[in-house]
């Protein structure tokens, strides 16, 4: 029996980024993107409408950022794996990206190599943390 794709919402708001996270997401097997915004007010809109497994979203967005909008989303939608992907590095982040519900915290920097293992990591159960990331 087929695995039923893990259904995927990005949030980004750059047009050519989000873009090509698309593309690396849409190669992994089992894997589909249902729709993209650029900011977290038209996330949580489209997730009214949409029913995702995860998110992956930035956390510098206009009008709602992602720290804020992963809170909003694990209260709304607890079913939701949220995946924070960032170019923010600093440990401050991280704690407020995991307070607010997220299971993983990548980096824009990181591979795309990583990105398939940290999905499969949330997609699995886990919590995934950036191999560029300091160790506490």
């Amino acid at each position: 029996m087929k695995k039923q794709p893990c259904r995927v919402v990005l949030a980004d708001d750059h047009t050519m980024f989000r873009q090509g996270i698309r593309r690396l997401i849409e190669e992994m097997p089992d894997m589909e993107v249902l729709g993209e915004v650029s900011d977290g007010i038209e996330l949580l809109n489209l997730l009214k409408k949409l029913k995702p497994d995860m998110v992956v979203l930035d956390i510098t967005m206009p009008r709602l950022g992602g720290i804020e909008a992963t809170h909003e989303i694990c209260q709304l939608y607890p079913h939701i794996k949220v995946l924070i992907l960032t170019m923010h590095r600093r440990i401050e982040y991280v704690h407020h990206a995991f307070s607010a519900g997220a299971s993983g915290y990548l980096l824009k920097e990181d591979s795309g190599s990583e990105l398939a293992i940290a999905i499969k990591a949330i997609r699995d159960g886990g919590r995934y943390v950036s191999t560029g990331l300091p160790r506490n």
